[in-house]
């Protein structure tokens, strides 16, 4: 069984489009955090008001990821990553709607 048929299915595009957004956001945090804890610059992202635009931020990599399963012709975790991506971006919405 090769690499493609084991991993092509939508839980492999569901993990992965939830996972690789928090670490490019952790990764974000570590550069720009300037000695404050997570939650500490979560909040001053919040009180600023720029939580949503870093969250997009970090899930445009998911574009990436999608991109990377299609060029495999891994179509079902294709879905998954698509699917995940969305409901980021309702994420987002409410955010800023509320």
């Amino acid at each position: 069984m090769s690499f493609s048929e084991r991993f092509n299915n939508v839980i492999t595009g569901v993990i992965s489009g939830i996972i690789i957004p928090v670490i490019a956001f952790l990764v974000f945090y570590l550069f720009t955090s300037q000695g404050l804890s997570l939650i500490q610059y979560i909040e001053k992202c919040l009180e600023v008001g720029n939580l949503t635009q870093i969250i997009s931020v970090c899930v445009f990599i998911n574009i990436t990821i999608f991109l990377l399963f299609n060029h495999l012709d891994m179509l079902r975790a294709s879905k998954g990553v698509l699917g995940i991506t969305i409901i980021w971006a309702l994420f987002v919405f409410a955010i800023k709607v509320f």
